[in-house]
């Protein structure tokens, strides 16, 4: 499976902050945001990873993150020059995703939670058509909502229903089998002139091969859309890596735990940045695993 993070648009919601800088750029806590979504594709063993944005944005990413070898991954870019809506991704991944089985997540997306990592490889392993993951959420009408019977069995979605039929949001996090891009190719543009993730979740529906994994209790989802939703997932994590001395979404780290770069590798990318906290973490994590210095 290949993986995309789809971080383009223009942010209008952060406004002013976003005027000259990506919002996918811009700090949650103490790491980039498009670290949180990057490390969600790691945990579920993808190397391959395609991050799509606009093309003024594009030269801020790459200096950022290089071609990934540092982590033992390898990057590519692609530009998406206007908003034309989150399917266009396998539009302009097709290349890319090639005859493989792609995954999709969004640039402002946040997940954490036990067990993550092996939950993300089982499905990898077992997918067959598509797989959405679901949320609880008490304002599920600001959603894709996804209803399930009393089977566990995906039965409808909905685009923002006035009147939910559940409360299982559908979250920036989608994995699909090769057929999507063949069903991005037939899809017509929305009322607002996209072309809607929910079309391709609705083919795949109409198949009866969706389903909709329950992240459920104990977990968390944050999208980072407005200035307080950024906020509280920045306290999110400053809570959680202060109580637990463990950093959400260390991409040195997760790379050095999944075996892709080996512990002297992880020490160096951590003395690159030893004079912040963030730095003396990745260095200690790699001592701790071996790491000659």
């Amino acid at each position: 499976m290949r993986g995309i993070v789809l971080a383009g648009g223009s942010g209008t919601r952060l406004h002013p902050i976003t005027q000259a800088v990506s919002k996918q750029l811009l700090p949650v806590y103490d790491k980039p945001m498009i670290y949180y979504p990057l490390s969600v594709l790691m945990l579920a063993g993808i190397r391959d990873i395609l991050i799509i944005s606009t093309p003024a944005d594009l030269p801020s990413f790459r200096k950022l993150l290089g071609d990934g070898e540092q982590y033992g991954l390898q990057f590519s870019y692609a530009e998406q020059a206007s908003p034309n809506g989150l399917a266009e991704a396998f539009l302009i991944g097709a290349d890319f995703i090639g005859d493989d089985d792609v995954a999709l997540v969004l640039g402002d997306n946040i997940f954490y939670g036990q067990g993550f990592s092996g939950r993300l490889q089982q499905e990898v392993s077992t997918l067959d058509g598509c797989t959405l993951f679901g949320y609880p959420v008490k304002d599920a009408q600001r959603y894709g909502v996804g209803e399930v019977d009393d089977a566990g069995k995906l039965v409808s979605i909905e685009e923002k229903p006035e009147h939910p039929r559940s409360n299982k949001a559908i979250t920036g996090l989608y994995f699909y089998d090769n057929q999507v891009v063949d069903i991005a190719r037939s899809l017509t543009p929305s009322a607002r002139g996209e072309l809607e993730i929910t079309d391709v979740n609705l083919t795949y529906l109409r198949q009866d091969r969706a389903r909709l994994l329950d992240l459920g209790r104990g977990f968390a989802w944050l999208d980072t859309g407005t200035h307080d939703s950024m906020l509280e997932a920045a306290q999110f994590v400053q809570v959680l890596e202060h109580r637990t001395g463990v950093r959400i979404a260390c991409l040195e780290e997760i790379a050095l735990r999944m075996g892709y770069i080996d512990a002297d590798a992880c020490f160096a990318l951590g003395e690159k940045l030893a004079k912040s906290g963030y730095g003396e973490y990745v260095m200690a994590v790699a001592r701790s695993a071996g790491a000659l210095g």
